[in-house]
């Protein structure tokens, strides 16, 4: 059976030029030498340079940054002992219910859970500011990384638990020392995506946010809304390249390992 055909490389081709020519535009204006984003004056670098000494888009930068990690950080414990506890915990009264609202928050639509968390905060007296956006994001981030670690978890053998334990590991120690180690690729996975999203987060942090804790998207959105301006394909430009960084080298780190396990099995089954 012929299963590359005219067809699927025209699906192909179409597909990966919807895709990637917006992105090859944005990249190539970046470098225009005139403010307007749509007339070509000649290559210049000059944009980049404003952009690095705009104090509010590097304060705005900074900002993300931070609510990304510590919400990343909160969502990851918070996550993994969800998952923990509806993986092992087994059947107990309001299981249903618990599991659901872990999972709520993926189909949720953001406009509700970002209205919802405003009148809480409001409700409490909180001020808004950095540390609502990180709960904000940890509530939504957390969901993410219990789906992650549950599915790592249903797969684990127990049986390296109870070896722990009939040697006198207590159960905090037989996790800490058996499970988490196994299971560490998993919540490292689980960590990445929730400061993946939180950086990407827009309508969440629009509802919680307050002075001084205007992440990067809600300054680029706020940016945008007057107009596109050579800054901002300056900057979209940095974070595809940091992207396309991080993408390339995990992919060389994934192979190594990947050679590396292949050729110790390998020489196990030799000396076996």
């Amino acid at each position: 059976m012929k299963r590359f055909s005219w067809f699927n490389a025209t699906a192909l081709t179409f597909g990966f030029a919807f895709l990637y020519i917006p992105m090859i535009v944005l990249v190539t204006y970046s470098f225009n030498e005139s403010r307007l984003v749509t007339v070509w004056a000649g290559f210049s670098t000059k944009w980049y340079g404003e952009l690095l000494r705009d104090q509010a888009y590097l304060d705005a930068a900074w900002v993300t940054l931070r609510v990304a990690f510590f919400s990343a950080c909160l969502a990851t414990v918070l996550g993994t002992m969800a998952a923990h506890v509806i993986v092992r915990a087994g059947r107990f009264r309001g299981r249903t219910l618990f599991s659901g609202m872990i999972y709520a928050p993926l189909v949720m639509p953001e406009v509700i859970t970002g209205l919802s968390l405003l009148l809480l905060f409001i409700g409490l007296g909180i001020d808004r500011g950095i540390l609502t956006v990180v709960l904000a994001h940890t509530t939504f981030a957390m969901c993410y990384v219990s789906v992650v670690v549950s599915s790592r978890l249903a797969t684990f053998d127990t049986a390296l638990e109870e070896a722990a334990r009939d040697l006198g590991a207590t159960p905090f120690e037989a996790f800490r020392l058996v499970t988490l180690p196994i299971i560490a690729p998993a919540v490292i996975s689980g960590w990445l995506l929730a400061f993946t999203l939180s950086l990407d987060d827009l309508v969440i942090a629009s509802f919680t946010t307050g002075p001084g804790a205007t992440t990067l998207p809600i300054k680029v959105f706020s940016a945008v809304r007057l107009g596109v301006s050579p800054e901002i394909n300056a900057l979209s430009t940095m974070l595809i390249a940091i992207v396309t960084l991080g993408v390339i080298t995990t992919s060389i780190i994934t192979k190594r390992t990947a050679v590396r396990r292949a050729r110790e099995e390998r020489a196990a089954d030799q000396l076996a």
